[in-house]
């Protein structure tokens, strides 16, 4: 997965040290209720459509951008449907933690295929089939329930 360069440049200072990181994620449903995967190039791993958000871009543009990116296909996003974190550890030592916005998106037109060769596969899962995929732990069940009205967040009572 290329790196941005302003993520280069922060990481030039920062070295491999924490990086709060705001994301976006794009849930695609069909007709069928079935939820779009993709099967990521850089770890071989099943997720969800989405990446960083670049400076200067909000998270709904950037959603709209990586879902087209990864997947061909031009969308809009319908509402926000949640904000989960996730925390990691990159094999090269780098430490972030990615904030996700995460949107429901409805699909406007294009054709299923990768566009920045970031995704070996794309596919459409029932949400009752899931693969298990470290990638997909951080996003509640209740988000792949294509009738989620709700927008989820983490919540602990101080």
């Amino acid at each position: 997965m290329p790196i941005s360069d302003y993520l280069k440049n922060l990481r030039a200072h920062v070295g491999h040290a924490l990086i709060l990181m705001p994301a976006t994620a794009t849930f695609i449903f069909n007709d069928e209720g079935h939820i779009l995967l993709q099967r990521r190039s850089d770890s071989g791993l099943w997720g969800m459509p989405g990446g960083v958000i670049d400076p200067g871009e909000t998270a709904a543009q950037a959603g709209v951008r990586e879902a087209y990116e990864e997947t061909g296909l031009r969308v809009k996003p319908e509402r926000c449907i949640g904000i989960v974190r996730h925390r990691n550890t990159y094999p090269n030592g780098d430490e972030i933690e990615v904030h996700i916005t995460v949107f429901r998106c409805l699909v406007l037109g294009g054709q299923l295929e990768s566009i920045d060769g970031e995704s070996l596969e794309l596919r459409y899962f029932p949400t009752d089939e899931l693969p298990d995929s470290e990638i997909l732990k951080p996003y509640p069940a209740v988000l792949f329930d294509p009738n989620y009205q709700g927008c989820y967040f983490e919540w602990q009572d101080i």
